[in-house]
């Protein structure tokens, strides 16, 4: 394994993150991402100077949104440690019993509502603030929202406490969700993405019409005695008018709680909402307690999920799909199956290799899963079922969308469309792209309003886009004087983007995210990363050969030169990175290691960054400042061997 191996894994990790908790479309099921997490905890466990400051597993989840504002938790928002079989939950048992030092522990069981988290507090009764998970630490205030949910009391009833924080779960009905996305050009992948969708929208009005439904399953925190056992708790929150899970129960051992999933997995397509599992918790409150939690995870409590639902459906053909960098996907062409409450009619196989070792075959009943409820994917054909010879899929020699012969790299899967700058198919992908959230972040830009502009010839290269006007945008098909209006505005918004956006956005090969800003922090200005030599973006942490000889191709080239100009002379104006010059972080070389209270990694590491310092993700007798929270690692133990300087929160704010 190497260094650049378990970089490529945070960076895959990382996207499904975003994927999942901010752009709302997953690509991949819970159980998928839950592998691939594991498997970077592995490797961070072997490696412990390898982990990187933003590495997926030194944060919860959720990302904090742009429009609201946000709040400390008083009680850490933690997320469930996961389980998928009777071996992992008998593990989970055993540490319970280890932990606690008792042999018989009871515990509660409820159903796991495929949901978004969130956190409400009520003082005197009455409903003064509302949060989502955020990063754990923090979240936004969604108030305004969450009161448009009906069932939602806005005062509590009964005997309440002075005040008192609870926990829940937002979800979006089955017919709800399906209602929404009657008509929609990118349709929602599943009701837990309507909903934490729905709920980040700017506008309380546009929220009610969502119809969100809530319940609640813990009490966090309270100004009187707390009830002392789950079930008790559970009560309480009925007794208080608020909506409560609808199946409950208590488990002494395995063979109980497995009877449980069982009563609840029977019921599952049955409900009008999506559950993903049960909740498994040490049912005495006083006992959690005692036992607490990891960074990320409650001790005292493990989620175990159920396996993704299943269906068949008939492959009725494969065709290429070909992405912005000119890879071709095969995408298999179902007959429109119904499956975990939706209509599937097609699926991402992934590459020529998967294709070939599960023998998948034009006229195959094959087995459909969509885990989660994400992006659905083909498990096997049922060769059993072929009722005669069907012949094998070869792929196509030839690009679809520009007729180019297509190549394949020696080591890659993947067959690619040599034709970069012509091919339609590559043009309007990279044009989506440069519109979405990862890189301008232009809203009403979506692929199809991007395809309609490029089939009328009106954008044909990024900067196109920053010269549309009024009575262009009149032309597409569905744009009235408020989408036309709405879109110049979002294009004129956009004409801002930081450097590393403006970076990305230039579609530069092997330049994602991260490595823009990397750039960007090493070379602090456009025009200097521009004229730089290759042995200079060699330097540059974590820039390999690949990655600096694309950059120098891409700046070598006149065209792109032009294009780059264009964007100038459109408006476009990127902000330079806040920078606070002088200050004593400068030159500095910081480790971030455990958990800040007041801080996400990403706060610090910024701060740090913006006033000259630089964050590595390893000790040397070269680093600066070891900044260690609550729980660090060996780094720590590292940083006191070599005499490093280290700093707690409050030695770090005042050196800020």
């Amino acid at each position: 394994m190497k260094f650049e191996d378990y970089e490529a894994l945070v960076k895959e990790v990382d996207k499904h993150n975003r994927l999942y908790y901010i752009d709302h479309q997953p690509e991949i099921s819970d159980q998928e991402f839950d592998h691939l997490l594991k498997k970077l905890e592995a490797i961070e466990a072997e490696h412990p100077n390898w982990v990187l400051p933003d590495s997926p597993t030194q944060r919860v989840g959720e990302a904090l949104t742009e429009g609201f504002k946000s709040y400390p938790h008083k009680i850490p928002m933690l997320s469930l440690a996961n389980t998928y079989n009777t071996e992992e939950l008998e593990a989970f048992i055993e540490r319970v019993h280890k932990l606690s030092g008792k042999s018989g522990v009871d515990f509660g069981l409820e159903i796991k509502m495929d949901g978004i988290a969130c956190t409400v507090i009520y003082e005197k009764g009455i409903l003064v603030r509302a949060l989502t998970r955020g990063d754990g630490k923090k979240g936004d205030d969604i108030t305004n929202n969450i009161k448009t949910i009906s069932a939602l009391p806005l005062k509590l009833h009964g005997d309440f406490p002075e005040r008192v924080e609870v926990r829940g779960e937002v979800f979006m009905p089955h017919f709800l969700f399906h209602k929404l996305n009657e008509g929609k050009e990118v349709p929602w992948a599943n009701p837990r993405n309507a909903a934490a969708g729905s709920l980040k929208l700017l506008d309380p009005k546009e929220v009610a019409k969502r119809g969100l439904q809530i319940v609640f399953y813990q009490i966090a925190d309270t100004t009187e005695k707390p009830p002392k056992t789950e079930i008790e708790a559970l009560e309480t929150l009925r007794s208080w008018g608020l909506p409560i899970v609808q199946e409950y129960g208590t488990a002494k051992d395995l063979k109980e709680i497995l009877a449980f999933a069982d009563k609840v997995l029977a019921k599952r397509k049955q409900l009008p909402f999506d559950i993903d599992g049960i909740v498994i918790k040490v049912n005495e409150i006083g006992l959690r307690e005692e036992m607490g939690s990891t960074g990320k995870t409650p001790r005292w409590a493990v989620a175990y999920k159920f396996e993704a639902e299943k269906a068949e459906a008939l492959l009725e053909g494969i065709t290429m799909q070909v992405g912005r960098t000119g890879v071709l996907t095969p995408v298999a062409e179902l007959h429109p199956t119904k499956l975990a409450g939706s209509t599937i009619s097609r699926a991402s196989l992934y590459n020529e290799e998967e294709i070939e070792r599960k023998d998948l075959r034009v006229g195959d009943v094959v087995v459909i899963e969509k885990g989660g409820d994400v992006i659905p994917k083909v498990v096997e054909a049922l060769v059993e079922r072929r009722s005669k010879p069907l012949p094998k899929w070869t792929p196509p020699t030839n690009c679809p969308s520009c007729g180019t012969k297509l190549v394949k790299s020696e080591g890659e899967v993947a067959i690619r469309c040599p034709n970069f700058q012509k091919c339609p198919a590559q043009l309007i992908e990279r044009l989506a792209f440069f519109a979405s959230k990862w890189a301008y972040d232009i809203e009403n830009l979506g692929e199809k309003v991007v395809e309609q502009l490029f089939d009328k010839g009106m954008i044909k290269t990024p900067s196109d886009i920053f010269a549309l006007t009024e009575e262009e945008l009149y032309q597409l098909e569905g744009f009235k004087e408020k989408s036309v209006t709405n879109l110049l505005k979002a294009i004129e918004k956009a004409k801002h983007p930081t450097l590393p956006r403006f970076l990305m956005g230039l579609g530069i090969r092997h330049v994602g995210q991260r490595t823009a800003e990397d750039l960007i922090e090493s070379f602090h200005t456009f025009e200097r990363l521009k004229e730089a030599s290759l042995d200079e973006l060699l330097n540059v942490e974590g820039i390999g050969e690949v990655v600096a000889k694309s950059i120098k191709e891409y700046f070598a080239s006149p065209e792109n030169l032009r294009e780059v100009d264009r964007f100038l002379e459109l408006g476009v104006k990127p902000k330079e990175l806040s920078r606070i010059d002088g200050h004593a972080f400068q030159g500095k070389t910081f480790v971030l290691t455990g958990t800040l209270p007041n801080y996400s990694r990403e706060e610090a590491a910024k701060l740090i960054k913006e006033r000259g310092g630089k964050v590595s993700s390893s000790v040397s007798k070269k680093t600066g400042f070891v900044v260690a929270g609550d729980d660090p690692g060996s780094k720590l133990e590292k940083a006191e061997k070599l005499g490093v300087s280290i700093l707690n929160e409050s030695s770090f704010e005042e050196l800020l």
